[in-house]
């Protein structure tokens, strides 16, 4: 019972750091669109890096997902043009996967994909709580269709984005 006890208030006092810590970091949700929409959900690990969590409607017919690292400013090249608010550029790389054509006709082809995907921005961050961002989110990997699984190379190519974003 002793021992319950102790895991238990070890566990109860991990989370309250963790919280604490999570609470302390800047975070940002906002809106992407590009081929389709996405919601996202960016949580700055520190002064120079990022998670970037989305849940995408791609063309609006299905529904995938993405989580990318990103490096605020990787080479030590800080947009030279900062004034009253704030610009940065950042690089990334996750996974990401979902369904296309979910809520197509019959007729059209219905499948998923899963694979590595990549994110490309530059955001400028005003003095205010809001953010506006052009980004890039490629992905590629395997795709699964109705004739069959091959090499999932449209992602490439529809990840082009304008986003907006509250930070808090």
């Amino acid at each position: 019972m002793k021992r319950t006890v102790k895991i238990f208030a070890v566990a109860i006092v991990a989370l309250i750091g963790f919280a604490t810590v999570s609470y302390a970091q800047p975070r940002a949700v906002g809106l992407n669109l590009g081929y389709g929409a996405s919601i996202s959900y960016q949580h700055n690990l520190g002064e120079a890096n990022f998670l970037d969590i989305a849940v995408d409607l791609p063309n609006f017919s299905g529904i995938g997902a993405h989580v990318t690292y990103d490096w605020v400013d990787p080479f030590g090249t800080k947009v030279p043009w900062n004034n009253k608010g704030s610009w940065n550029w950042y690089l990334g790389v996750g996974a990401a996967g979902g369904f296309y054509n979910l809520f197509a006709d019959l007729s059209q082809y219905k499948g998923g994909y899963v694979g590595v995907a990549g994110h490309v921005g530059i955001a400028y961050d005003f003095w205010f709580p809001l953010q506006l961002s052009f980004d890039w989110r490629p992905n590629f990997g395997v795709g699964f269709w109705d004739e069959g699984a091959n090499f999932n190379m449209g992602g490439l190519y529809n990840g082009i984005t304008l986003g907006v974003r509250y930070r808090f």
